[in-house]
């Protein structure tokens, strides 16, 4: 049997519980201090990174009698971020083992905050830590490392799904997974999933043998200047034209992107303002948020119409070089928009919501302005 000291994000006990596969009442579990220590935080706060230091001590917990099945998941969970298990003599004069990153791992300065990692992370690695512990057995831990910022992105995405606005009047009925498997894992996610659930009259539905491709929520905004009456659309090329063997396959849409771990919806508009198309918004105007397919996706949009100048010469080229984006601007009148959507030519759904959304407050805007 093992013993093992956690410092970090594994003292969170629903965490540790996700990781190990079983409930903390069945573990030998108290609270340690590791002498000659320092916990310092990484540079985004997501974890601590253990440094030597003199006169110092680390607060943590220990945890016994863990099994060979118990470290083998500890090391599919540690393993893929440069850790390795090293024998320590705990304040008590107690030897446990304990994850040390090596020195290439990242550091602040200044000391990790156990509970404000709480505060702002626990959730969002929690959400993460199951996707990675689904992977136990079929994914090695190099392979989880380099996904692990789109992982991260979709737990990041479950924890905004906890406060939405949608929903009034639905059932809010029984729900049973039967089994819930990850067919797929890099960019996107593709469950396989078997689930019952209530039915209308009350019952319980047969098993359903469904699938649900997993993605993470983007931020959508159409940039908008309510005194010269005109709009901004980008044009890129999408890979749901080429799947579907469309031969338009550059797109007209809104300045849209995924929203980054920790951002709230409007930070990352503005942000995509700034990439995408070098714009920098006076005020969002909050315009819906909408599943784009919730029978197959999880994709989530939260949708806004960005107010901002748009004079003559601020269409150009623009995006991330380094996530591959190459993206031209257009400028047009807003009834050149809305005789675009009448007449069908618009394929993006968001940028249809966005025109009808706006028509419908285009007075108030351009009063207000």
């Amino acid at each position: 049997m093992n013993t093992l000291f956690f410092y970090g994000t594994l003292r969170h006990v629903p965490l540790l519980e996700c990781v190990l596969g079983r409930s903390s009442d069945t573990l030998d579990l108290a609270e340690a201090q590791l002498p000659d220590h320092v916990a310092l935080s990484s540079p985004d706060g997501h974890y601590p990174v253990l440094r030597p230091q003199r006169g110092t001590a680390t607060a943590g917990v220990i945890v016994r009698a863990l099994s060979d099945q118990d470290i083998a998941r500890l090391n599919h969970y540690e393993g893929g971020f440069a850790y390795e298990l090293r024998k320590v003599t705990l304040s008590t004069g107690e030897s446990a083992a304990v994850y040390i990153p090596d020195a290439s791992v990242q550091s602040l300065d200044t000391a990790w905050d156990f509970q404000a990692w709480q505060d702002r992370w626990a959730d969002m690695t929690l959400w993460a830590a199951k996707e990675v512990m689904d992977a136990f057995g079929r994914m090695s831990p190099a392979d989880i490392a380099t996904r692990f910022p789109r992982i991260r992105a979709r737990a990041w995405s479950k924890v905004l799904a906890q406060s939405g606005r949608h929903g009034l009047g639905v059932l809010r009925g029984q729900v049973d997974v039967v089994s819930r498997t990850q067919a797929y894992s890099n960019f996107y996610a593709l469950e396989d999933v078997q689930l019952r659930h209530e039915e209308f009259d009350g019952g319980m539905s047969d098993t359903l043998d469904r699938a649900v491709l997993v993605s993470s929520d983007a931020a959508i905004v159409l940039p908008y200047d309510p005194d010269r009456d005109r709009v901004l659309l980008v044009e890129q090329i999408r890979l749901g034209p080429i799947g579907r063997a469309d031969p338009v396959c550059w797109q007209m849409e809104p300045v849209a992107g995924l929203i980054d771990p920790g951002e709230t919806p409007e930070q990352a508009a503005r942000r995509e303002g700034a990439e995408e198309a070098d714009l920098v918004f006076q005020r969002l105007e909050p315009a819906g948020e909408c599943y784009a397919s919730p029978g197959a996706a999880t994709d989530f949009f939260h949708l806004f119409v960005g107010l901002c100048d748009l004079p003559d010469g601020s269409a150009g080229l623009g995006g991330e070089p380094t996530e591959g984006e190459n993206i031209r601007s257009h400028l047009m009148s807003f009834d050149a928009l809305l005789n675009m959507a009448e007449d069908r030519r618009v394929a993006n759904t968001p940028l249809a919501m966005l025109t009808y959304w706006l028509g419908h407050h285009r007075a108030r805007l351009r009063n207000r302005a």
